[in-house]
């Protein structure tokens, strides 16, 4: 099966087709299809911005598309950064500016008290009568500091257990992360509706 992915991130594309392929779904990105899309991410839940984000391009295409919102939210601010966690230090903020910003809110608070999780909602579209959503959630906690050379995002100061996503070899991280669950859910659900 092929599947469009609604997103212009490098790095979910890359996240999307390792975790898919082994599955039997061919993911194509929007650059590949030759699409250029930008969403407004106005919903106030990652499902409405998955939605958004995939009718755009189910409009364009006509055929099956994921499209994926995810993001960080922290106990300790009260679910912040949320939908927002993308342009959380700005609208065109770097992830580097992103992870000052959350680093410079969090440092009173103390280690044990800076739970977080990493959430991912997928919205699948397969036909104008046929759209459903899931997701996944990975519990961690924000580091004092920046850890590791992998990953994206977030993934340097978010803790599972003693290392960061950006400690773990991709394996590891497609494992135990929000999008690797959420994505094993999609083969599941893909597996019911069409065999």
């Amino acid at each position: 099966m092929k599947l469009a992915i609604a997103t212009n991130n490098a790095g979910k594309v890359k996240e999307f087709s390792r975790i898919l392929a082994p599955l039997g779904i061919e993911a194509r990105s929007m650059k590949e299809l030759g699409v250029s899309l930008e969403v407004e991410e106005t919903g106030a839940t990652f499902e409405e911005n998955a939605y958004l984000k995939a009718k755009a391009l189910f409009d364009v295409l006509h055929t099956p598309v994921v499209a994926d919102d995810s993001g960080i939210e922290v106990d300790a601010l009260g679910g912040r950064p949320g939908v927002y966690t993308a342009r959380y230090a700005g609208e065109h903020a770097t992830d580097e500016e992103n992870i000052d910003k959350l680093l410079a809110d969090l440092k009173d608070v103390p280690s044990g008290q800076r739970t977080a999780r990493f959430v991912c909602a997928l919205c699948v579209i397969l036909s104008e009568q046929e759209h459903f959503f899931l997701r996944g959630a990975c519990e961690g906690e924000i580091g004092f500091a920046r850890a590791g050379e992998g990953g994206f995002g977030y993934d340097p100061v978010f803790y599972v257990g003693e290392r960061s996503f950006a400690q773990l070899d991709a394996g590891e991280k497609d494992a135990v992360s929000h999008r690797g669950y959420a994505l094993r859910l999609l083969k599941e659900e893909l597996q019911k509706r069409i065999g």
